[in-house]
């Protein structure tokens, strides 16, 4: 039969509203920021995901651990596995738009014996269905754009687990070489405090000291027996962390970095850029922006519910019979449309849309946090950063200062110009101000990693971008 206007007509305007969609399409989202942060300039940095901001403490050990890290973290690995779990689920998403074929066969053989006996008769026959839902409305387009703004956000996720291990891993091993300089600095005090001790008993031999000047020595070299033990417990639980972040057994990783290496100096000056630049470079922005984007496509799938919704099926059925001694066959057809008319659900449906704008709302809150967070910690990491050289530069001076004022103080005692009190004290100052430094250059270097993360630096090294 040819097709007529009147059976044609329909089709082509269902067709034509199956371009439509409810719902609102994602606007990029806005907030105010201040044009540019505190400290810094008004010129832009650019792209910083693939700077390997971490070679500026020129430690070959630490660009390994870098390396390391960023390909065998279990959380980075349990991220992308996540990825490959959103991309099905466009798949899945985007299914329900789409035709669907299903086909079933069978054959039976039956004869009866008796009375009434019938011959044997084979029975041959089959059904091949088809059917496709309409998406009047953008149901399924809008829900497939949501799952792709889902799998963006898993990109996203796994690219903040990248930051937050390289961030991880530069801050373990400066706490554990900050730990390995302590246990120097106080194995090299304990070597002074001792000699003091020896020289102390010599003069107590030769009436020039009282026993009281040998308990003070004695003393102070007791505590700093003391201290060694927990500075070592220090170290091997960073080195136990970066085990973990790395997934490789810790001794093997300890016997290496037993290997004692200078505490990490960031020679260089970091340019935050401007404020703008967070929203492109910080990971968890962009999720929480990609977040928001499948929030508002779900408005659509919601609002899509409330319309009526249409779907062709047909289906054949051909049939073949062969008996003894009558053979035949046939088929049976049918095809037509369906509509399906929401009218009375209790509020649900509508409950749903209005559900679906509040989510899409709090995503919207949950991206001007976000935004507002990582200014906060790109500003406060700038502000101690800028001023860290300062103090890494006076306590320098001191330990100089005080190192003198030690090796006086151990002459004038030894002509018996001065007591051994002052050469205990001068002691205690040295220690206590080569323990500063170590602290300031360790505060100095996560000062460093933090702006540098704060930024979001570093997370796509050695990635390819392009390809995700």
């Amino acid at each position: 039969m040819k097709p007529t206007l009147h059976t044609v007509a329909p089709l082509a305007m269902m067709l034509f509203l199956s371009g439509c969609m409810v719902g609102p399409d994602m606007q990029a989202p806005e907030t105010p920021m201040p044009a540019k942060f505190s400290e810094g300039g008004k010129n832009s940095n650019g792209d910083v995901t693939t700077a390997t901001w971490w070679t500026a403490f020129s430690d070959p050990r630490l660009n390994h651990l870098m390396t390391e890290g960023m390909s065998k973290n279990l959380t980075v690995l349990q991220a992308l596995e996540a990825i490959e779990q959103a991309r099905q689920g466009v798949v899945v998403a985007g299914a329900g738009s789409l035709p669907s074929l299903a086909g079933s066969a069978s054959e039976t053989v039956s004869k009866s014996n008796g009375v009434n006996a019938t011959p044997q008769r084979s029975t041959t026959s089959g059904s091949l269905s088809v059917s496709w839902l309409l998406d009047l409305f953008g149901q399924y387009r809008r829900a497939k754009e949501s799952a792709n703004a889902s799998l963006d956000a898993s990109y996203a996720t796994a690219d903040v687990a990248r930051l937050t291990v390289i961030s991880n891993v530069a801050t373990y091993y400066v706490n554990a070489r900050y730990y390995q300089q302590l246990l120097a600095i106080a194995r090299e005090n304990l070597k002074t405090r001792r000699d003091t001790l020896d020289l102390t008993k010599a003069q107590l031999d030769a009436g020039a000291a009282s026993r009281l000047n040998v308990v003070q020595a004695e003393g102070l070299v007791n505590s700093t027996l003391s201290d060694i033990p927990g500075l070592e417990t220090n170290f091997r639980q960073q080195v136990n962390h970066l085990s973990t972040l790395l997934g490789v057994p810790a001794p093997t990783l300890l016997a290496d970095m037993q290997r004692s290496g200078p505490q990490p100096v960031a020679r260089d000056r970091i340019k935050a850029g401007i404020p703008a630049d967070l929203i492109r470079n910080r990971p968890d922005i962009r999720k929480s922006e990609r977040q928001l984007a499948a929030a508002v496509a779900n408005i659509g799938v919601a609002e899509a519910k409330l319309y009526p919704s249409v779907q062709l099926s047909g289906s054949i059925s051909p049939l073949y019979l062969a008996s003894s001694p009558l053979t035949g066959s046939g088929a049976s057809w049918s095809f037509g449309p369906s509509l399906s008319l929401p009218i009375f659900e209790g509020g649900a449906l509508r409950a749903n849309v209005k559900s679906s704008e509040a989510a899409a709302r709090a995503a919207y809150l949950a991206w001007k946090a976000s935004v507002l967070q990582g200014i906060e910690e790109t500003e406060n990491a700038m502000v101690a950063y800028n001023r860290d050289r300062a103090t890494v530069s006076a306590l320098r001076a001191s330990v100089k200062n005080y190192e003198e004022a030690l090796n006086l103080s151990k002459t004038n005692y030894k002509n018996g110009a001065s007591s051994l009190l002052d050469v205990l004290d001068a002691q205690r100052s040295v220690a206590t101000a080569q323990q500063s430094l170590a602290a300031a250059i360790r505060q100095s270097a996560l000062d460093y990693i933090a702006l540098n993360v704060a930024v979001g630096g570093g997370y796509a090294a050695g990635q390819d971008k392009a390809g995700e």
